[in-house]
């Protein structure tokens, strides 16, 4: 069913069939008609713990595609382990001006330079209290576009602090590549004193609800491994809960031939797969397992899934593979998953 709904999808305008596609699920989750999409089916994964929180299964669903929390009850009917919304900063924002999304189906990639548009956290938070869903939502937080660098802090520690109540983890998003100079974040002093700032907020926040939310920080695929050795030791110093890897990339490797690749923005999809791959890898090294990482970047199939975990995931999210794929890929990978913990004993 989700080949014929993509063929009728991809003849629309992008941003137009995405609104489609969320609608046609939600009618689908209202109408009980969910399964028929194809999604994984109920008892054929295995839970994990990650961060102190309890997986029905190791994929999640990246943050972009619900930025705005609009359709979690829908998603999660899918069979996802984890949903992650966002991102969202802390007042609504228009993005960049359109065209900014772009398929690339002869390389199953994604080219967008949204420029976190979406309605604000208020909104996202609003709608979240709404939705019946009750398993692993991530907020995926952001600073406003009109938010100078050097107080892109006050911007996290709003998102964070209305997120706390509603997340069961909150993604600090310092790598999109499509908000000038967020990317500088990453590094060095920048970084350390925003960890610093996050970290005690988080401390306060704990103390006053009772409950830790852990705190996860999203970094980019364009690092070289000196880089990563050293935003894993600053991860480390300061005992961030977990680190998604990766972003979108500015690279083109892949698509060279493609008429598209000379659009600005961040490129997802396959052609990100080995970059992807190669920051968990390194990170996976640095970290010495003291923090799990999310593996996000060109997941396309069950053996793209194991790919990840091999290099030293613990969970995964998808994002343009669901794009282009539909629910059948949830099925594939949950499932696929769970009958390789089954068949090697759980281990």
């Amino acid at each position: 069913m989700y080949a014929l709904m993509r063929s009728v999808l991809f003849n629309l305008p992008t941003e137009a069939s995405h609104s489609v596609a969320m609608r046609s699920l939600d009618v689908a989750h209202r109408l009980g008609l969910s399964a028929l999409l194809g999604g994984a089916r109920a008892g054929r994964a295995k839970a994990l713990t990650v961060m102190g929180l309890e997986f029905p299964n190791a994929l999640g669903l990246a943050a972009g595609l619900d930025k705005n929390a609009d359709h979690i009850d829908a998603l999660a009917a899918l069979g996802f382990g984890f949903i992650e919304i966002g991102t969202v900063t802390p007042r609504p924002q228009p993005g960049n001006p359109q065209p900014r999304l772009f398929r690339l189906p002869a390389q199953q990639a994604i080219i967008n330079r949204m420029g976190f548009n979406n309605k604000g956290i208020d909104h996202a938070l609003a709608s979240i209290s709404k939705s019946t869903f009750r398993g692993v939502l991530g907020i995926n937080i952001g600073k406003n576009f009109d938010t100078p660098v050097e107080r892109a802090a006050d911007d996290y520690l709003i998102g964070l602090r209305k997120a706390w109540p509603h997340a069961s983890y909150i993604v600090v998003n310092l790598s999109s590549p499509n908000t000038p100079g967020l990317r500088t974040l990453q590094y060095g002093e920048e970084l350390r004193r925003l960890l610093t700032l996050l970290k005690q907020e988080q401390l306060i926040l704990a103390q006053a609800d009772g409950r830790h939310v852990p705190l996860v920080i999203k970094i980019a695929p364009d690092l070289t491994e000196e880089e990563v050795g050293l935003i894993a030791a600053a991860l480390l110093e300061y005992s961030i809960d977990g680190v998604i890897a990766t972003n979108t990339t500015l690279s083109r490797a892949g698509v060279e031939d493609n008429p598209l690749h000379s659009e600005a923005g961040g490129l997802s999809g396959a052609p990100l797969r080995q970059a992807s791959t190669r920051v968990v890898a390194q990170l996976a090294r640095a970290l010495g397992g003291q923090i799990p990482i999310i593996g996000v970047g060109g997941i396309a199939s069950l053996a793209d899934a194991q790919e990840k975990l091999d290099a030293g995931a613990s969970l995964v999210q998808i994002y343009s593979g669901f794009i282009y794929q539909g629910p059948p890929l949830v099925r594939q990978i949950v499932e696929g998953l769970g009958a390789a913990d089954a068949g090697d004993g759980g281990r």
